[in-house]
């Protein structure tokens, strides 16, 4: 088993930044992509970005050049730096852990993001 538990979330301007942390504990050694999914009221979950132990990254195109995912193996820990941030980036953010046979979530942290 692994458990996630983000960090970082709250409420800022339009244009602002923030930056979220996600640190997994237990069976970390099963763990190959880690990444960050939102969802915003009424909408499906949806991917943010992703990286994998390799450090191989993927985005969503509506956060390419304004986010950036990073990993830092040896503290089992994922941050997503979230810069020129806007209304609809508003959303629980989830942080993911996915492993050969296994899918692993943490309970959400919210981003508000007024205009």
């Amino acid at each position: 088993q692994v458990q996630l538990v983000e960090s970082g979330g709250g409420l800022v301007q339009a244009g602002g930044s923030l930056r979220l942390s996600c640190a997994a504990s237990g069976s970390t050694f099963s763990i190959n992509l880690m990444g960050w999914y939102r969802q915003a009221p009424g909408k499906q979950r949806e991917l943010v970005a992703r990286i994998s132990s390799g450090g191989r990254t993927d985005y969503a195109e509506s956060v390419k050049g304004r986010f950036t995912i990073s990993r830092d193996n040896a503290k089992n820990t994922v941050y997503l730096q979230m810069n020129s941030l806007k209304p609809e980036d508003t959303a629980v953010y989830y942080c993911n852990a996915q492993g050969s046979y296994s899918l692993y979530w943490g309970q959400g942290t919210q981003v508000t993001v007024s205009s």
